[in-house]
């Protein structure tokens, strides 16, 4: 039993996987293509891909193509309206930008290895961070993921570190994710993006539970220390209030 369950487990993350080459720029996909990417069997991606389409989770289209499929967008409109922030939340976000000068204000939550971005407000700034929303970033780079793993143990900040492109990034990154737990924020320079700043704090649920990163994000010449310290007092109050709203993931 055991290893049946383990064989339809690595069935899942396969197709899973294969889910996952779908994006914007990549909107359609070859049978070719998924073999080519995955680096699996053709026999097990047909497999994979005539499972996915009996569930509405692909689609074929007749020329070759494969595109994602109707039965997702039962899906994506449930997401679309859990993930929404109500309107306080966003008069937030959009307050924040503002006394920001027009810096870009992102929300960020934890999806595994990488922080996901959950909602935005678009900064004014013709020079601005441009994230868009469901966009996925990397958890060992910037002020939010130093936030995200401000309660993580010092294992899970090894395994996210190992994936950085840099050496002795383990010791480098638990230290920043120690100090946004001590300070209640942090900030980053460069870290994934040389010229790029960000500026993050903590979000909580009514039960104490970090759940999110609210940050801001531009180029490094506008967060001098002195921008920073300047910019806190409204970063925090908008972390406070999405903490008092909890609304992260919906509120029914």
């Amino acid at each position: 039993m055991a290893e049946a369950d383990s064989g339809g487990v690595r069935s899942v993350q396969r197709a899973v996987e294969l889910l996952a080459l779908f994006d914007g720029e990549h909107p359609s996909r070859s049978v070719r293509e998924l073999t080519d990417e995955t680096g699996l069997p053709k026999s097990t991606v047909v497999r994979l891909v005539h499972t996915l389409e009996q569930a509405g989770l692909l689609w074929s289209r007749g020329d070759g193509q494969l595109v994602p499929g109707s039965g997702l967008l039962r899906w994506a409109e449930l997401a679309g309206r859990t993930w929404r922030l109500p309107e306080e939340a966003l008069r937030r976000l959009a307050e924040l930008s503002a006394a920001s000068r027009g810096e870009t204000v992102s929300l960020y939550v934890r999806q595994r290895n990488t922080r996901v971005c959950v909602a935005r407000h678009e900064g004014t700034r013709s020079l601005r961070h441009v994230v868009h929303v469901g966009a996925e970033m990397p958890l060992w780079s910037g002020a939010a993921s130093h936030v995200l793993l401000s309660r993580a143990d010092r294992a899970d900040v090894a395994a996210v570190a190992a994936r950085a492109p840099h050496e002795g990034w383990d010791e480098l990154l638990w230290e920043r994710a120690r100090a946004a737990a001590a300070n209640g924020w942090s900030v980053s320079h460069g870290e994934r993006e040389p010229g790029v700043s960000g500026l993050a704090a903590p979000v909580f649920d009514r039960s104490g539970r970090l759940t999110a990163a609210v940050g801001l994000g531009g180029p490094t010449v506008r967060f001098t220390d002195e921008a920073v310290a300047a910019l806190l007092p409204s970063l925090t109050d908008a972390a406070q209030v999405l903490t008092t709203l909890d609304c992260i993931g919906g509120t029914a």
